[in-house]
């Protein structure tokens, strides 16, 4: 990735998915996760849209509240975003997502 972009972000312990995802102790699902990550690419390349999900892999657990960072960056191929998401120097997650072809205006 040589072009990085990096946000901080963080779940609150009142998000709705808590309360059934291991109720009396929270872990933040993946999923939850993802959603954080997709906003992200749409500050980090605003006008490309999102395809699908080539790859993702959870690593270790989140908690409500704990901050992290999601670390995006453009392939060479230009249709495709490299992510990781960190908690200080611990890997959370990491994996690739595809993004929809550039359109030109007319």
């Amino acid at each position: 990735m040589s072009d990085v972009f990096i946000l901080e972000a963080a779940i609150p312990a009142e998000h709705p998915s808590l309360p059934g995802h291991f109720p009396g102790q929270p872990l933040v699902p993946g999923v939850v996760i993802l959603d954080q990550v997709c906003q992200a690419l749409t500050q980090y390349l605003p006008g490309r849209t999102l395809a699908g999900l080539a790859s993702a892999k959870f690593v270790a657990a989140l908690l409500p509240g704990e901050s992290f960072s999601i670390q995006l960056g453009l392939r060479p191929d230009q249709v495709s975003v490299e992510f990781s998401c960190r908690r200080g120097e611990q890997r959370l997650a990491q994996g690739r997502l595809l993004l929809a072809a550039a359109t030109e205006a007319p």
